[in-house]
């Protein structure tokens, strides 16, 4: 059910070819580059590893691949170690798993001529939420299909509502509130979690745990992860927010400031960010957070800023939110020991 809302809205010809990186272990994996070749009837080409960018380079120009489903980790490996040649023949990509940059997507077109659509999932949900797909001319009237800095519109066949993340009511057109999914495509629950269910499940419902926004188009833009804001004086404060604000200041189209936080006896939380010491320097960085249109609440002290080999991430490209945040706690309660000490 998934796969065929997918395939009502974006075009596979007979003629194209997959080229099939991601680990089939990864619900966006197992359905977009296992089931979704079979039941759309193209042909596809398999490369084991999806780090190893010169292979899936060779494989896509040697095979005259032309689509591919990739998280944003990935396109950024290849748009440094592969040829423009490579590429050629692909007409369509989609990325998901993390937020796509648009600095990524502007990199990306003017070396290979195109640009990766941005699309959303969950696990629970097959996996596929929502998707950009190419606009489409009918005629003389155009069907927006994409709208770049939105994760598209919701997939055929799955039904969408925003709640207000205290009140638990509707929120207006345009308004962010907590994203619920019901469909055929979301799960039964999970396997012997009677408990964990009932938490994410309501009557069918399923509970993103994502603070999204619907505007009067149907587009879904994401604002971050209800796990990912730190309430800091009674105030909620996204941790997507201040990352986008850095990575554009920094001009960065790969990931390298992450934004977490820790334990604060007066405010509740602190904010935390962690920036890889080999591509950014700490002072330009606390000048682009001082210069931005942050608010004061959402821009960390200088010290709250901690340099890293790497920003730590998952096999699927996404942050590794729990290491994050333990790095965090070390440094911060490393530093308070020294300064005791002194």
């Amino acid at each position: 059910s998934n796969l065929e809302g997918a395939l009502a809205i974006f075009q596979v010809f007979k003629d194209d070819r997959l080229c099939g990186i991601l680990p089939l272990f990864h619900a966006f994996g197992l359905s977009c580059t296992l089931w979704l070749p079979l039941m759309a009837g193209v042909g596809v080409s398999y490369c084991p590893n999806p780090l190893d960018a010169k292979s899936v380079g060779r494989l896509c120009g040697k095979d005259k691949c032309s689509l591919l489903f990739a998280t944003p980790t990935f396109l950024q490996n290849y748009l440094r170690r592969c040829k423009p040649a490579d590429f050629a023949k692909m007409r369509f990509i989609i990325a998901g798993a993390e937020k796509l940059k648009p600095e990524l997507v502007d990199a990306f077109e003017e070396k290979f001529g195109l640009r990766p659509y941005e699309g959303y999932g969950a696990t629970e949900c097959s996996p596929l939420i929502a998707l950009n797909v190419p606009n489409r001319q009918m005629h003389v009237r155009q069907q927006v299909g994409c709208k770049e800095g939105t994760v598209g519109h919701s997939v055929p066949g799955l039904a969408v509502r925003i709640l207000d993340t205290q009140t638990g009511q509707p929120v207006p057109s345009g308004q962010q509130g907590l994203l619920y999914v019901k469909g055929p495509n979301v799960m039964k629950g999970y396997l012997k979690l009677p408990e964990k269910t009932a938490e994410v499940l309501q009557d069918g419902w399923y509970n993103t745990g994502d603070i999204v926004s619907i505007d009067a188009s149907g587009f879904v833009t994401i604002r971050d992860r209800l796990s990912r804001f730190s309430k800091i004086g009674g105030e909620m404060v996204p941790h997507m927010t201040i990352e986008e604000a850095c990575q554009k200041g920094l001009g960065a189209t790969e990931t390298v400031v992450a934004v977490t936080s820790v334990p604060d006896a007066k405010k509740g939380e602190q904010l935390v960010i962690l920036y890889d010491k080999e591509k950014v320097d700490a002072d330009a960085l606390n000048f682009i957070l001082a210069e931005s249109d942050l608010p004061k609440l959402y821009i960390p002290k200088k010290d709250n800023l901690i340099a890293v080999e790497e920003i730590p991430q998952l096999g699927t490209g996404k942050l590794d939110i729990m290491k994050l945040r333990q790095i965090a706690t070390e440094s911060m309660n490393k530093k308070d020991t020294t300064e005791s000490t002194e």
